[in-house]
C-alpha cells in the first residue's frame, strides 16, 4: 500500500447559515465558475486521547465520499500551507503503517484512537482564469461535528473554503474581499478539528496564545542559548524520526547529528546545570548515538569503497572483491539499522524525548546560568577552543602509527564539539563564532576523512586475512590499502593545517 502527498495551500472563512454565496466571478484573475458539485464527506479523525497531533497542529483522518477518500494525514508547513500525505482506505480502525510511521515521534508509545466524527455536505465550485487555467477550489461546507475522546455536545456549523489548484498564492488575498462582502469573516479556528474541540483544543499551540521563541540577547541569561540549541535539536527528531523509520535516505545522518550536536551543547555548558541531570542526559544521548553508528558507519564505508574501486585500473577490478565488500557492509549496515528500528518503538527512546523537552521547558540550571549570555559563553566556548589544542598537541606526544591516528580522531571529536559551540552562540556572538565555527568544521571534516581511511584500512586488512579468499582478490586490495594510506597522509597532513588555522580564533567577551 503507497502513499502519495500534496502541498495543500487554503483559507477558511466563517459563514451564517443564511448568508448568501458571494459573486465569485467578482474575484480578480476569475474568469469563469464551474456548475457546483456537492459530496457527503465522512471523516473520523484519530488522536492519541491526549491530543498529542493536536498539540503539533497534526491530524489524521479516515474519510469517505469525494474524489480524495482514504487516509489522510496533515503537517504544517507555513503560513496557509499544510503538507497532505495520503493512503488508501483500508481498515476502519487501523491507521496505515505509512501514516502511523510519520507521528510514532509525537505518540510516543500512545494508542491512536478515534477522537472526533465530521459529517459534511460540501458543495464545490472551481474558479478557471482567463486562459481555463484552474486557479482554485471554492467549497461551501455545513458541518457536523462530534468529539468523541474528550466528548463534548455536538456542534453545526457552515464554513467556506478557497484552496489553490494552480492559482499564484497572492489569489487567495485578492479573493479574500469577495467572501467577505456577504458577511463572512476569516475563520476564527485554524481547521474544523479545533473549533470542534474548542476550549478542549491542546491551549499551547492555539493561534491566540502560541509564543514564538525568544531572540537571544546578549545580555540575556546564558541559559537562554543552550535551551534554544536543544528546542532546535527537538525539532531535528521530530522533523527525521520519520524518515528513519521509512528508510528515507540521509534520515540516520541527520538524526545522529542532532544527537552528537544536543550532546556537545551538554558538554559545553555542563558548568550552568546540576551535574546529574545533565549527565544522565548525556548519557542517554550516547546510547542512542551507539544505536544510531553502526548502521550510518556501514553506509559511509560502502559508499567510500565503492568509490574508491571505481578508482582502480580495469585490470585490478574483481567481481569478487566487489562481493566481500558488499556482503561485509550490507550486512552490517542491515543488522545496525534493524537495531535502530527496534530502538525507536522503546520506551527508554520515548523517554529520552520527554527528558530533552523538560531540559527546554525546565532546564536545572545553576545560578551561573543566569548570568549575561556574552559573557558566560565566551568563557565556555573558548574552553573548548583550548581543548582542541591540547589535543593536537597529544599528537605530537604520541608515538607509533595507532596512537598518532587516536590522538588524532580525539582531536576530531574535539573539533567537532567546537563547531557545535560555535553554532550554539552565532547569533550573540555574530562573525566571530561563524568564523570560529566555520574553522573548526573544516578541521573536523578533514580528520573526518582521516578517521574514515583508518577504519577502510582496518576493514581492508580483515578482508585480506579472511581465509579461502578468492585469490583475484589480492591485486585490488593492495591497491585499495595502498590507496587509503596515501588518503591518511594527505589529510594527516591537511589536518595540521587546518588545525593552525584555528589556533588563537576566541569568542570576545
Amino acid at each position: 500500500m503507497g502513499t502519495t502527498g500534496k502541498l495543500e495551500t487554503e483559507q477558511k472563512f466563517d459563514a451564517e447559515t443564511s448568508s448568501a454565496l458571494p459573486d465569485l466571478l467578482e474575484i480578480e484573475g476569475v474568469d469563469d465558475v464551474s456548475e457546483p458539485v456537492t459530496d457527503h464527506l465522512e471523516a473520523v479523525y484519530f488522536d492519541t486521547p491526549s491530543l498529542a497531533l493536536a498539540a503539533r497542529r497534526l491530524t489524521l483522518r479516515r474519510r469517505t465520499g469525494g474524489a480524495d477518500a482514504g487516509w489522510h494525514l496533515k503537517l504544517p508547513a507555513g503560513t496557509d500551507q499544510r503538507e497532505e500525505i495520503h493512503a488508501p482506505l483500508g481498515q476502519p480502525e487501523t491507521v496505515p503503517d505509512e501514516l502511523s510511521a510519520h507521528v510514532q515521534v509525537l505518540t510516543r508509545g500512545e494508542e491512536l484512537v478515534p477522537v472526533a466524527r465530521l459529517s459534511t455536505r460540501r458543495t464545490t465550485y472551481r474558479l478557471y482564469g482567463p486562459l481555463g487555467e484552474h486557479l482554485a477550489d471554492f467549497a461551501d461546507d455545513h458541518v457536523h461535528a462530534e468529539a468523541l475522546q474528550p466528548p463534548r455536545p455536538a456542534l453545526d456549523w457552515r464554513e467556506w473554503e478557497l484552496e489553490l489548484v494552480h492559482g499564484p498564492r497572492e489569489f487567495l488575498d485578492a479573493a479574500a474581499g469577495t467572501l467577505t462582502s456577504t458577511g463572512a469573516a476569516q475563520a476564527s479556528y485554524p481547521s474544523k478539528l479545533a473549533r470542534t474541540f474548542g476550549d478542549a483544543w491542546p491551549a499551547e499551540l492555539s493561534p491566540r496564545t502560541r509564543k514564538p521563541r525568544k531572540k537571544l540577547r546578549k545580555k540575556g541569561p546564558a541559559a537562554d542559548v543552550v535551551t534554544a540549541y536543544m528546542d532546535a535539536r527537538i525539532e531535528d527528531y521530530i522533523a527525521h524520526d520519520p524518515g528513519v523509520r521509512l528508510g528515507t535516505p540521509d534520515s540516520v545522518h541527520k538524526m545522529r547529528s542532532a544527537t552528537r550536536r544536543a550532546r556537545s551543547a551538554l558538554a559545553t555548558y555542563r558548568k550552568l546545570f546540576k551535574r546529574s541531570a545533565a549527565r544522565e542526559l548525556q548519557a542517554e544521548l550516547k546510547w542512542l548515538g551507539q544505536i544510531l553508528g553502526p548502521a550510518r558507519d556501514a553506509e559511509v564505508m560502502l559508499e567510500r569503497l565503492r568509490q574508491h574501486i571505481l578508482e582502480l585500473p580495469e585490470e585490478q577490478h574483481s567481481g569478487s572483491l566487489n562481493q566481500m565488500i558488499e556482503l561485509e557492509l550490507v550486512a552490517a549496515h542491515d543488522a545496525g539499522y534493524r537495531n535502530v528500528l527496534e530502538t525507536l518503538g522503546t520506551d527508554r527512546y520515548f523517554r529520552l524525548l520527554g527528558s530533552l523537552e523538560d531540559f527546554r521547558d525546565h532546564p536545572p540550571a545553576k545560578p551561573r546560568a543566569f548570568r549575561p549570555a556574552r559573557k558566560v559563553t565566551a568563557k565556555l566556548v573558548n574552553k573548548a577552543a583550548k581543548r582542541v589544542e591540547r589535543s593536537r598537541k597529544a599528537v605530537k606526544r604520541s608515538a607509533g602509527r595507532t596512537a598518532r591516528d587516536t590522538a588524532l580522531h580525539e582531536v576530531r571529536k574535539d573539533a567537532k564539539r567546537l563547531r557545535h559551540a560555535g553554532e550554539s552562540v552565532m547569533e550573540i556572538h555574530g562573525k566571530r563564532a561563524a568564523k570560529l565555527t566555520k574553522s573548526a568544521g573544516r578541521l573536523q571534516t578533514v580528520l573526518g576523512d582521516h578517521q574514515d581511511s583508518v577504519m577502510a584500512t582496518a576493514l581492508l586488512q580483515r578482508l585480506a586475512a579472511t581465509p579461502d579468499r578468492p585469490a583475484d582478490t589480492d591485486l585490488g586490495i593492495e591497491s585499495l590499502l595502498a590507496m587509503e594510506e596515501r588518503i591518511a597522509r594527505k589529510t594527516e597532513k591537511k589536518g595540521r593545517k587546518a588545525g593552525k588555522k584555528l589556533r588563537g580564533l576566541r569568542l570576545r567577551s
